[in-house]
């Protein structure tokens, strides 16, 4: 009996351990529009959200070393100036903490805002990580493991990474309303749901990834060009669209009242005190 238990705990472990490296990096790339939507559209306090930078640390130090030897490789290749890297890295570090205006947009906000808008579609492309799924499902594990593993595992990576794509467009639509353009948030969100749908279908069926805008920006614009005039793509385009709009809808009102049931609350454990204070 325990040597049956001991074998299904092995089993269970080297399952989670199995697709944990992929769904760790895959995470950090769905979070990381998140964290940006923080610092671009939100006024709140970063140690508010130190949850976000513990998560994406953790989802980055598995595929760290790669990352670093990649980063090396192309500073390398480009012959880049460390310098000007240098003063680069420094003139960022002072428009986050010394130069930003919440009334004026530098230009390392809208820099941001673009790596923004390049990175936001990795949190939906989770979505299109259910093939792993369907791949682990035919290897042949028992119905318990399926259920009590499998299942639990995946469930719980696609709600996390497509909840950072919710919340991004939720602190968006509430900067915009902050700026005044609040009748546009429906059709800023429609334009970015069409430019994830572009994106994820880049990035399942094409292999790109985001930061290929920057280092193979002639092949990238060359794909876009050719898929888009295809019948094919742009019917998987159009599926894609529509089930991101879909989901989004749902879990952006799910989101929202969970939200409001927590200022609610907020609200009146404050009015408690004062009325503690006042007795």
């Amino acid at each position: 009996m325990l040597g049956n238990l001991m074998y299904w705990i092995t089993l269970a472990w080297q399952l989670l351990l199995k697709n944990s490296n992929w769904m760790a990096w895959n995470l950090f790339l769905a979070l990381l529009p998140f964290a940006l939507s923080l610092w671009l559209f939100c006024r709140v306090r970063l140690r508010s959200y130190w949850w976000v930078g513990l998560l994406l640390l953790a989802t980055f130090l598995p595929k760290a070393p790669f990352i670093f030897e990649y980063v090396i490789r192309f500073m390398r290749y480009n012959r880049t100036n460390y310098f000007v890297w240098g003063i680069t890295l420094v003139l960022i570090a002072l428009d986050i903490w010394l130069l930003r205006n919440p009334r004026s947009r530098s230009f390392f906000w809208w820099v941001g805002f673009l790596v923004f808008i390049a990175f936001l579609p990795n949190a939906p492309y989770v979505l299109t990580d259910i093939i792993h799924l369907i791949e682990d499902i035919r290897q042949g594990y028992s119905v318990w493991m399926i259920t009590l593993v499998i299942l639990p595992q995946y469930l719980l990576f696609i709600l996390v990474g497509f909840e950072a794509y919710v919340l991004s467009l939720i602190n968006l639509g509430n900067y915009l309303k902050e700026q005044g353009w609040g009748k546009f948030i429906v059709w800023v969100e429609l334009a970015i749901h069409a430019l994830s749908a572009i994106g994820i279908y880049l990035g399942r069926f094409l292999r790109f990834n985001s930061w290929d805008f920057v280092t193979e920006i002639d092949n990238v614009a060359g794909s876009v060009v050719d898929e888009l005039t295809a019948k094919r793509p742009i019917l998987v385009m159009i599926i894609t669209f529509g089930v991101i709009t879909g989901l989004y809808w749902l879990m952006k009102q799910v989101s929202l009242g969970m939200m409001l049931r927590e200022e609610e609350q907020r609200n009146r454990g404050a009015e408690e005190q004062r009325g503690r204070g006042e007795f």
